[in-house]
């Protein structure tokens, strides 16, 4: 097993740039399109993999990485079976949280804000533009079920893939996604001797949002 000392020893000093009140945008929707355009052309591997945070009216927390599909003023898209434990935890307690975790440049943008259910055309658009083995998937995984075997799995997705062979495969009525609606955003750029830069926006409604500097 690794040692503590090794684990404590895992240091990188943040050199590669800053972020300054004066220097970001009013709208924190243009900053995020912003870094998010840069960390496409920096090639990171699935820049729109962010964490989403969940928890049940309890309390209890879970999280896991999903991928963003489309975002505007309007909010940040994801999909996913809505009987998965995301989506019932959701759909109990509505407060999220995500986290996008762009390392190599040494950045992270947390958002968070409530998640409100796509509507079945914006659900049923996007289903129309997954890879066909993609949609099969989306029928043949009961997401979050307990699974005896993978083989019970492969074995469901090719009598689906055998089913749907000789037509379009049709929009599951268990299938669905989200829209996380911001009240926050936090930017986050690492500086050097842990001395990070972090821009807050708090939403004031009407498209208004307060800008802060918190201390790292």
């Amino acid at each position: 097993m690794t040692s503590e000392r090794e684990v404590q020893d895992l240091r990188r000093n943040y050199t590669m740039g800053d972020l300054d009140e004066s220097s970001v945008a009013e709208d924190p929707f243009e900053q995020f399109n912003k870094w998010f355009q840069q960390a496409c052309k920096a090639h990171i591997r699935e820049p729109n993999a962010m964490s989403l945070a969940t928890a049940t009216p309890e309390g209890q927390t879970s999280i896991r990485t999903v991928l963003l599909k489309g975002f505007e003023k309007t909010g940040f898209r994801f999909f996913t079976n809505l009987e998965s434990r995301k989506s019932l935890q959701i759909q109990s307690n509505a407060q999220v949280s995500l986290l996008f975790p762009w390392l190599e440049l040494e950045r992270q943008v947390v958002i968070d804000g409530m998640a409100e259910p796509l509507s079945r055309g914006e659900v049923f658009k996007y289903f129309l533009t997954r890879p066909v083995d993609s949609q099969i998937g989306a029928w043949a995984s009961r997401q979050s079920r307990v699974l005896t075997t993978r083989k019970l799995l492969e074995m469901k997705f090719l009598e689906l893939k055998r089913k749907f062979a000789d037509g379009e495969v049709p929009l599951p009525s268990f299938w669905g996604g989200y829209r996380v609606v911001p009240r926050s955003f936090e930017f986050w750029q690492g500086r050097p001797s842990r001395l990070h830069d972090r821009i807050q926006y708090l939403n004031l409604g009407k498209d208004s949002w307060q800008r802060s500097r918190l201390a790292p």
